[in-house]
């Protein structure tokens, strides 16, 4: 019989994870998946900025949820950018390129109705292979599984 799979989480410490009860970043096996993630600065969701500048601060806070589990852009094999307006495709596209150009993950971009903080255009969500934890390890090394 084959252990359990260990499961670990990651807290980013935003009030929103305690409030509504979810982890901003989720490993398991070989994966790591990353909460939906919004342009946030020292944890203030804030809507300033272009909708290139917005997506590249979502990529980039959703990019240090992988930091804790020692992985980066390389490791990410999909994102899912969610947009509030279909006329803002080609800046969050051009910023994804810039952060994922060169890894080429399995991508989706959706048009949604609308996010729970005025002024936020994009919101993205991002999951990331292990390595290390296809190969046998467990991955968890200086974290508590919960």
């Amino acid at each position: 019989m084959s252990p359990e799979p260990v499961v670990r989480r990651e807290q980013s410490g935003s009030a929103p994870e305690e409030t509504i009860g979810y982890a901003s970043a989720v490993a398991a096996g070989d994966r790591v998946l990353v909460s939906g993630t919004k342009p946030f600065t020292e944890g203030v969701v804030g809507g300033e900025g272009s909708p290139y500048e917005q997506a590249l601060l979502a990529y980039r806070n959703a990019l240090a949820a992988l930091e804790p589990f020692g992985l980066g852009a390389d490791s990410v094999i999909r994102t899912r950018t969610y947009l509030g307006h279909t006329r803002d495709a080609e800046d969050v596209g051009r910023a994804h390129s810039e952060v994922f150009g060169a890894v080429r993950p399995a991508a989706t971009m959706v048009v949604v109705g609308g996010f729970t903080e005025p002024g936020v255009l994009v919101e993205v969500e991002i999951e990331a292979f292990r390595a290390d934890a296809a190969a046998g390890a467990d991955g968890a090394a200086g974290g508590d599984p919960s």
